[in-house]
């Protein structure tokens, strides 16, 4: 569900959340323009597609449940696949976006179209099958899987399927500009502080220098500790990626879910360094069930792709200052993505990278550098 110029988003748990953030989250849903970024993403829509019309057998005759609908693309889908009912819950306005869509195609004595949120809706049955866009950029952010799992838990039936049912996320080593860029940038704004310190000094007799530090902090964090959209290209790639975590989502618990995730993998480098920076990613698979599998597996990957991004595009975390490494090192990464204090629906990622092979750059690599990075 994730757009590129999406705002910042807060936590949704059933419980009764800060209304600002809600509603900044919420409302984002709720612009057509908004629909069609995600639609006209013709990886992420073409993949559902197939998931569903190509395994017309797991639908014929099934009930299913829509988590965030949007414009209702998915539950017509589910309809054109035989659905005998298909449950369509919406939060925002475009609900009544969403009904007319499946009024004009003539699919309204299948598709009902609920405005409300899943922790608050009720159905009058189980469901077999539960459909759902809710990936965000590096899989997690906006916490919207939160949802998912509660319909799992309220809604589906015994053995019944979601789509999609497996996710990963992956880190690659990359060569980018993108640290020396916004090194440069932060530079800038710095020197634009102290022009601007000068002239309150000289028009207005003010000295604001007790706010430097402060502002130093805040620029800092924007500009050296945030990750970055990113359409990366695979000849970046300094070597393979490595998945860090996978998800069955009929296993996984919301408490697990909520937990710090935590991993250590190995990067091995092909070419040598400088890594100038990480490329978070993900892919999710359409496996149905154990009880009702799949006759054709369809995988959506938002890795680097030569042919371009999805909406999702890549996050990139740039290294201060990159890594020196040569071809046959391996970097032994630890990871802990958390959830934002200030705002739950965003991430925190630190990294602990230590260099490991037989080049001088493993040698001199004692102890693990440590980053940090916020994912907006």
């Amino acid at each position: 569900m994730a757009a590129k110029d999406a705002p910042k988003v807060s936590e949704l748990d059933g419980e009764a959340p800060e209304s600002t953030d809600f509603a900044n989250y919420f409302c984002t849903y709720a612009y057509i323009y908004h629909q069609k970024d995600m639609l006209e993403d013709h990886k992420r829509t073409g993949a559902y597609y197939q998931a569903v019309l190509s395994n017309k057998r797991q639908f014929q005759g099934k009930v299913v449940l829509d988590v965030g609908t949007g414009s209702g693309i998915l539950a017509i889908f589910a309809a054109k696949a035989g659905a005998k009912k298909v449950y369509a819950v919406e939060a925002t306005n475009m609900a009544k976006h969403a009904r007319s869509l499946v009024e004009s195609n003539k699919l309204g004595h299948i598709v009902e179209v609920i405005q409300g949120t899943i922790e608050s809706i009720s159905l009058p049955e189980k469901v077999d099958i539960i459909i759902s866009e809710w990936m965000g950029y590096f899989l997690l952010r906006e916490s919207m899987l939160d949802s998912v799992l509660v319909a799992r838990d309220r809604f589906l039936a015994p053995g019944g399927a979601l789509y999609p049912s497996h996710a990963a996320i992956y880190m690659a080593p990359i060569r980018s500009n993108l640290a020396n860029q916004r090194t440069g940038e932060f530079q800038g704004s710095m020197e634009g502080w102290a022009e601007f310190l000068h002239e309150m000094q000289h028009y207005y007799q003010v000295n604001l220098d007790c706010l430097s530090e402060s502002y130093r902090s805040e620029q800092r964090d924007y500009y050296l500790h945030t990750s970055q959209w990113t359409d990366t290209h695979p000849q970046q790639m300094l070597g393979p990626a490595a998945p860090f975590i996978k998800y069955d989502l009929h296993k996984l618990t919301i408490e697990e879910l909520k937990a710090p995730l935590k991993a250590e993998f190995l990067l091995h480098m092909t070419d040598g360094g400088p890594v100038d920076a990480l490329c978070g990613f993900f892919d999710v698979w359409f496996r149905g069930s154990g009880e009702n599998p799949v006759d054709n597996e369809i995988r959506l990957s938002t890795g680097p792709d030569p042919t371009g991004a999805t909406h999702w595009g890549q996050q990139t975390f740039p290294l201060h200052p990159p890594i020196d490494c040569a071809p046959g090192d391996r970097l032994r990464v630890s990871v802990e993505v958390t959830r934002r204090a200030d705002n739950q629906r965003l991430l925190q990622v630190k990294a602990g990278i230590t260099i490991e092979g037989s080049s001088i750059y493993a040698e001199q690599s004692k102890t693990p550098r440590t980053f940090r990075w916020n994912i907006e």
